[in-house]
């Protein structure tokens, strides 16, 4: 398989184009700016007869101030704001709704210059003043795992590198999360996580173009530590990811047997259990200080017996992990059930008794479906 890796990693991305986002320019013929690379922005202003410190400048306002407008960029004297502004444009996606659960969970539907639209949700930390930010990466989702909400939404097209760091940006300022006249700069949103609709790996160039602005030091500036990329086992991006990106991983496992998790998770058929093991093993950073972890969905009667503990301790032997049990979170529709509270304790201790840390995850949002597995948006939602 590893010999195949590249022509397929090459298909992949291939196919990957024809879901490609529109290209954002404005109907008056002004560019958007969020989104574009370093490189892309110096070589805008330069088109533009700026010199390439102009692109500094720029990058500044819009990735660490969050300015929107050119006006309030106050190193940059006010003719060229106004000539910025007659050519340029800072844009967030549009809130098309905003929900705040009983948790205090929040969730945001952002609907896109084409009228796609997208969630995103929040996740405060009960223990700390923080929490995370989980990003979509794909309006819809082609993978159809069973127990997954937005896997019932056919796949409308990926997001653009724009759109992804827009999610993040637009949270920011629902929070006020950009630094104060005085330079404090509250950090409620830390973490990042790509967990929303979509399969990461199938709009990679996208995805790791986003990771890379956010992660820019004289920018937003999250670490790589902060960012962890979930993935249902696109096998021949993951080597990929972690040359370029080096982010955290999250591999969606939720079976232990091929037999299984070829009906839960479709994408199994293609590539099986034994090659995305592999693939994790060979991920670069994996130690015990950045486990990779693996999520399982816990299914009553399914897939949450204490052979299946057992069985899932042995397949990740040797790996340097730790396994999130994610209880089932029902949706208008659906044919599953969550474990009982005695099942999830008896597999838990099963893998925690194997020296794996095996946290039962608290689910949040369930009253506004914000939870894991329940993301799913239409265009009507968002009209």
């Amino acid at each position: 398989m590893t010999d195949l890796l590249p022509a397929e990693r090459d298909r992949i991305l291939a196919k990957a184009a024809h879901f490609s986002p529109p290209d954002y320019v404005l109907a008056d013929g002004r560019r958007d700016l969020v989104g574009l690379s370093r490189e892309e922005l110096i070589r805008e202003m330069e088109g533009f007869g700026e010199k390439p410190f102009r692109a500094k400048q720029l990058w500044h306002w819009i990735y660490h101030q969050g300015a929107t407008d050119f006006s309030v960029m106050s190193s940059i004297a006010r003719p060229l704001q106004e000539k910025l502004a007659a050519h340029f444009v800072v844009s967030r996606p549009e809130v098309a709704t905003d929900q705040l659960s009983k948790d205090t969970t929040r969730k945001f539907l952002f609907k896109f210059r084409d009228n796609e639209a997208v969630e995103t949700v929040y996740i405060p930390d009960r223990q700390e003043d923080r929490g995370a930010v989980c990003l979509s990466s794909q309006v819809g989702c082609t993978l159809s795992c069973r127990f997954c909400h937005t896997g019932t939404q056919r796949l409308a097209r990926n997001l653009s590198a724009a759109e992804i760091v827009g999610q993040f940006m637009a949270t920011r300022d629902a929070y006020g999360e950009w630094p104060s006249p005085k330079g404090e700069t509250p950090r409620l949103l830390s973490t990042i996580v790509i967990m929303g609709m979509g399969e990461p790996l199938y709009n990679y160039e996208n995805v790791a173009k986003a990771l890379k602005i956010i992660m820019d030091g004289e920018g937003i500036a999250l670490s790589r530590r902060r960012i962890t990329l979930s993935t249902s086992g696109v096998v021949p991006i993951m080597d990929r990811c972690g040359a370029e990106l080096g982010v955290n991983l999250a591999v969606s496992l939720h079976a232990v047997t091929d037999e299984l998790r070829d009906e839960i998770v479709p994408l199994n058929r293609k590539y099986p259990i034994k090659e995305l093991i592999a693939a994790c093993a060979r991920y670069p950073g994996a130690s015990n200080a950045r486990r990779i972890t693996f999520e399982y969905v816990m299914l009553r009667g399914i897939n949450d017996t204490e052979a299946e503990a057992r069985a899932l301790v042995q397949l990740i032997a040797g790996l340097p992990a730790k396994v999130n049990l994610i209880p089932f979170n029902p949706w208008p529709g659906s044919s599953y059930h969550p474990s009982t509270p005695e099942a999830l304790r008896k597999f838990a201790n099963i893998v925690m008794d194997a020296g794996y840390a095996s946290p039962i995850r608290t689910p949040r949002g369930r009253d506004i479906l914000a939870a894991c597995g329940q993301l799913k948006s239409v265009v009507e939602n968002a009209a």
